[in-house]
């Protein structure tokens, strides 16, 4: 299936929210709100629309979208800069046909050419792992809140740029209203 991946565009707003609350619609560990969240995510100082990424089909249509937003590493005073890659959606549709796989990958390579160094993801263990994430607790970077060592990763896009950070991940407001 041939996919166009491109910056999502500010009049598309609002079919990319359409797309992102159906993707989540029947996935079981979801609060159904993660179109809310790209919303708020889109209005904070966390948003960067480079790495605000659509996928549309042949028809031009958009049928996916991933988003990687600005997040600290927190170590009592210290603190280093990361992303975070949330949410993935691909359109029911569409789904299992590789279209989440491309949106990473691009998202991914745009943020190294960004010059970030680093992203973390609270996801499934046996997805991200093909990406070259890999358990945050390696670095000993925590998450904020309770969650299973395997499903909080981390993934350093520059080699060692995680090797002297250590610490809690705090998110953007965006993600804690």
């Amino acid at each position: 299936m041939e996919i166009l991946i491109r910056q999502e565009l500010t009049e598309e707003y609002n079919t990319t929210e359409e797309i992102v609350k159906k993707a989540f619609l029947n996935e079981e560990y979801s609060d159904k709100k993660e179109h809310v969240l790209v919303n708020r995510i889109r209005k904070s100082d966390a948003f960067i629309p480079e790495l605000s990424l659509v996928a549309l089909n042949q028809g031009k249509d958009i049928v996916g979208h991933v988003l990687l937003s600005k997040i600290k590493i927190v170590d009592g005073d210290r603190a280093a800069d990361s992303l975070a890659l949330a949410p993935v959606s691909v359109a029911p549709e569409y789904q299992k046909k590789g279209i989440g796989s491309q949106l990473i990958r691009t998202a991914l390579k745009n943020a190294k050419d960004l010059g970030y160094c680093s992203v973390i993801v609270l996801g499934h263990k046996d997805f991200y792992p093909k990406f070259g994430f890999k358990p945050a607790s390696l670095w000993n970077i925590q998450a904020p809140f309770e969650v299973p060592d395997d499903v909080f990763m981390a993934l350093e896009l520059t080699d060692h740029s995680l090797e002297k950070v250590q610490g809690v991940v705090h998110y953007s407001k965006a993600f804690l209203e």
